[in-house]
């Protein structure tokens, strides 16, 4: 079974037909309640391929090559040391 199996969708969506904005990593498509679907970069990564709309219940499938996808920046380390330039006296 998959997820598009477990949860009804709208609409079937090329990731091509999508608005990706490099900032946010996530992916955008219009909505017909005004807003946007939305799904990020590093949910495609993980399996999801369900993108949904913040302001309503719909939800769109989308449909990829994981190779096609753009890779994920590399993560950043959280930087211990600003703890320290706060006790310099």
């Amino acid at each position: 079974m998959t997820v598009y199996d477990e949860v009804d969708v709208y609409e079937e969506v090329e990731i091509e037909d999508m608005d990706f904005d490099e900032t946010e990593l996530m992916y955008y498509y219009p909505c017909p309640c005004g807003d946007k679907f939305r799904i990020t970069l590093e949910d495609l990564w993980d399996g999801g391929d369900i993108a949904k709309c913040p302001s309503c219940s719909l939800r769109i499938q989308v449909i990829f090559e994981e190779q096609d996808l753009p890779p994920l920046p590399p993560e950043e380390e959280e930087d211990d040391d600003d703890d320290d330039d706060d006790n310099k006296d």
